[in-house]
């Protein structure tokens, strides 16, 4: 049976669900069929203002405000904003790390008419200037850190920002204080002077974006996927009938991603509020700091990347923590080695059963494993809800291939990227016939449930054979000594590339690169099997959200790929 699935007019998914074999291995609450509503991003805060105003929406390490009093902060923002001239097509960069200013100022943006640009704040200052003139953004939001606000005023007269606001990180945003900002700074505080309420704004949540997401994407240097209101709205939409054992207006959530990052955007934010959840906000992820929150609040869900989860499992304190308020702990952001899944669940006794896997294209959310006994280990899941994902020959880039055949996974559902934002022609080479292809080689069992094998760039060519490095990583992950994994082709004069991989061990544990050589003998082939093993004292590079950055650790060696 072939996996070329497809909504015909006039036909809703649960009429087609003997097409669409994923549908019926839905976790019971989850919809088959999804209508996602032409609604402006924001809506999602307002209707549960509406129904929660009392309800805590965001608590720091200073502050909790309610749904009310958050939105509040939002609508008196969003006045301030566009006083000075924020509206629609402005663009509104977002340069810090998580902060409750950060998500009043998300919202702000979006209420004034605005697009969100999301900065990551360890950029340096060449990376910065690119960002905003590309995107051209107008003014840059920050808080009053001395790193960021020096570097973010730094690009005043390099670029065509016209403004750079500057919020309170340590204070109740209620009441801030007013402080003498210089030239072309304006001080939080006088944002909100502009009234309760601004004006309002004729939104086309089809058309108008809502964020400008930057991305490495599938192809190329980074560039700005263009996200619609619709598109994010729909991803939280559908992330909240995924999460269906949370009670709204009750739950909390770990938020402990940063929020620049889409997968947090979604997952971590704009789901939790829209089904009442409160945000257990934390500036960074640190393990005393996750535990703390069990502790003390008792959280129903986190989401997190592999490495997060490893750095749990592998910490002493662990076992004085009860991790047994929580519902489930996602994963995602990248592939999760079974061994980590396994060694978390064993010391914590927490479920970290929901895989899932996105692109940023793609807001990010297009799989996920049900949370139910029918996930499957090893899987990225199942369609989400008004998902289609088909599996297309990587020789023609046309044919649908049969169930358990690799080829590249094309996804299309209402959560597609409108494009890339003044970029014609990487649009057309990754959206063709309105679907998007993603660059990730996978299959799909007869059971819908999707299998990642790896991207296609990372593909590596051993004398001719494709070899799989997530595969390789997969395997190294089962010695007990390994913590992190890196595996990648290196140029080979003889075979064109060849197999190495780069490793962390355990604290305390002690193994050769022979030993292991050994140890996968059996468990690789030999075109599988790395030519060199290189064991590191210090922790592999990592990108700002905590995934192993295999393009760090190569640029760090000096490594070219052809």
């Amino acid at each position: 049976m072939s996996n070329a699935l497809r909504l015909e007019d006039g036909q809703n998914v649960s009429e087609q669900s003997q097409d669409f074999p994923w549908l019926q291995h839905y976790a019971e609450g989850v919809p088959q069929a999804l209508d996602v509503p032409s609604l402006p991003l924001f809506a999602l805060l307002e209707q549960s203002a509406a129904k929660w105003p009392d309800r805590p929406a965001l608590r720091t390490a200073s502050s909790v405000y309610d749904y009310a009093s958050l939105l509040a902060l939002v609508n008196r923002a969003a006045a301030g904003l566009q006083q000075r001239g924020v509206g629609k097509g402005i663009k509104v960069g977002l340069f810090m790390p998580n902060s409750a200013a950060g998500v009043v100022m998300y919202f702000a943006i979006l209420r004034a008419g605005g697009t969100v640009v999301n900065y990551n704040p360890i950029y340096v200052e060449r990376d910065l200037i690119a960002q905003v003139e590309d995107s051209e953004t107008d003014y840059l939001v920050t808080i009053d850190l001395a790193a960021l606000t020096d570097k973010a005023a730094g690009l005043m007269h390099k670029t065509r920002l016209k403004g750079l606001v500057v919020c309170p990180v340590a204070e109740d945003l209620r009441a801030p204080t007013i402080a003498p900002m210089a030239e072309g700074m304006i001080c939080f505080a006088d944002l909100l002077q502009a009234g309760p309420a601004p004006k309002g704004v004729d939104i086309d949540a089809d058309q108008d974006i809502a964020v400008l997401q930057y991305t490495g994407g599938t192809t190329g240097t980074p560039k700005g996927a263009m996200l619609t209101h619709k598109n994010l709205y729909a991803n939280a939409l559908q992330m909240s009938h995924w999460y269906h054992t949370a009670a709204e207006g009750e739950d909390s959530m770990v938020v402990v991603l940063p929020l620049f990052h889409v997968f947090a955007m979604t997952v971590a934010m704009n789901m939790p509020l829209m089904k009442g959840m409160q945000m257990l906000l934390l500036p960074q992820f640190g393990v005393a700091e996750v535990l703390g929150l069990i502790r003390d609040h008792k959280p129903a869900f986190m989401a997190g990347v592999p490495t997060m989860y490893i750095a749990l499992a592998n910490d002493s304190r662990v076992a004085d923590h009860d991790f047994g308020c929580f519902k489930f702990c996602l994963s995602g952001g990248a592939p999760l080695p079974a061994d980590v899944k396994r060694i978390f669940e064993e010391r914590t006794r927490a479920r970290l059963v929901a895989e899932g896997y996105g692109l940023t294209e793609f807001s990010p959310v297009a799989t996920c494993n049900p949370l139910s006994k029918k996930a499957r280990a090893g899987a990225i899941g199942l369609p989400i809800p008004g998902t289609v994902v088909e599996i297309i020959s990587l020789e023609d880039g046309t044919t649908v291939l049969p169930f358990k055949e690799k080829g590249e996974v094309v996804v299309t559902g209402p959560q597609m990227m409108k494009g890339y934002y003044k970029r014609d022609a990487e649009t057309e080479a990754v959206i063709k016939d309105g679907k998007l292809y993603t660059g990730d080689v996978g299959y799909m069992d007869a059971d819908g449930f999707v299998y990642l094998v790896d991207r296609v760039k990372d593909l590596v060519l051993v004398g001719g054979y494709n070899v799989y490095p997530r595969h390789i990583e997969e395997v190294i992950y089962t010695h007990p000594a390994v913590e992190e994994c890196i595996v990648a082709g290196v140029p080979d004069k003889l075979r064109g590339e060849a197999v190495q991989a780069w490793i962390k061990l355990r604290a305390g544990e002690s193994v050769s690169a022979e030993t292991l050589k050994a140890f996968l003998k059996d468990r690789l082939s030999p075109t599988e099997m790395p030519k060199k093993i290189i064991i590191r004292d210090l922790p592999l590079p990592k990108t700002a959200v905590g995934k192993l950055s295999k393009k760090d650790l190569l640029e760090e060696e000096g490594i070219v790929r052809g």
